[in-house]
């Protein structure tokens, strides 16, 4: 079995992980360039780059995987693997394989295709949630389906960051299971139904701010879709000024949404009472 793995962050090293500890070990890994970032924009690898390099396995960063076609080729390969890649694959790439390219993406396909899958789903409070792994094509998260595992989530609404926790794990194993049949032939893709399908957004800083206007479940939903990636956020008023007071944790009990933990700015974590104490 030969396959060539394309991601970029810490998802994509996890489900790494999990097929390198099923014996699925790929020829060559393909990942983003290091870029620069914290306050001080040093140069850093992501987290893929190191998970190759821990793991003496080759790997190359194109700034676009059309400059590698000639590697790619030579690696004959049966399948490539991609997983938050970061960057489009042009129809020449994804044709190289024998069966093809497969995709892992976080919901039950058609619905909540695009950029935010996870964070969409706990916003609609839609518990009907799972993994699917597809074949992609030119068009965005439209390819057919070749397998799909739903997940049961026993405490909702989770937090986004945890959710994704959990889909990773069920994604690596779900890999490790089909691609002997799928390289074998033993697998058809399933056409998605197109009629069905809905779109997510990518994320902005804006959209964290919490609107109090609200139904306060709707405010919980967000906090948690929004754990671990842009964060939520309110504004109060102070000496004149306005103040950013950054969400950590909350809970919703009783019809009522209670802040935990926060950050206001220019000040450390917090318990949410410490704050009000030191807002009168």
């Amino acid at each position: 079995m030969r396959f060539v793995f394309f991601g970029t962050p810490e998802p994509a090293a996890e489900i790494l992980g999990i097929l390198h500890r099923k014996g699925l070990v790929p020829s060559l890994i393909v990942t983003n360039p290091d870029r620069p970032q914290g306050r001080n924009l040093k140069r850093t690898p992501p987290p893929v780059k190191e998970w190759a390099i821990a793991h003496s396995i080759p790997y190359t960063q194109p700034e676009r995987a059309d400059d590698i076609a000639g590697e790619l080729s030579g690696t004959n390969s049966d399948v490539f693997i991609v997983v938050a890649y970061g960057s489009i694959l042009s129809p020449k790439i994804l044709a190289l394989p024998r069966r093809g390219s497969l995709n892992v993406h976080y919901s039950l396909l058609p619905k909540y295709r695009g950029a935010s899958p996870v964070e969409s789903q706990i916003l609609a409070n839609d518990r009907n949630t799972g993994v699917s792994i597809l074949l992609l094509d030119e068009e965005m998260d439209h390819g057919p389906i070749v397998a799909v595992r739903r997940l049961e989530i026993p405490n909702w609404p989770p937090k986004a960051n945890e959710l994704r926790e959990v889909m990773d794990e069920v994604a690596g194993e779900l890999l490790s299971e089909i691609l002997p049949d799928w390289i074998a032939g033993r697998i058809e893709a399933k056409p998605q139904d197109h009629s069905r399908a809905t779109y997510t957004k990518k994320l902005a800083k804006k959209d964290g701010e919490i609107n109090f206007s609200v139904d306060p479940y709707q405010n919980f939903l967000k906090i948690q879709a929004f754990t671990g990636s842009i964060g939520t956020y309110f504004f109060v008023e102070k000496g004149g000024e306005q103040i950013r007071v950054s969400i950590k944790s909350a809970e919703y009990r009783n019809g009522t949404l209670h802040f935990l933990r926060v950050i206001p700015e220019g000040k450390k974590e917090m318990e949410y009472e410490e704050f009000l104490r030191g807002n009168k």
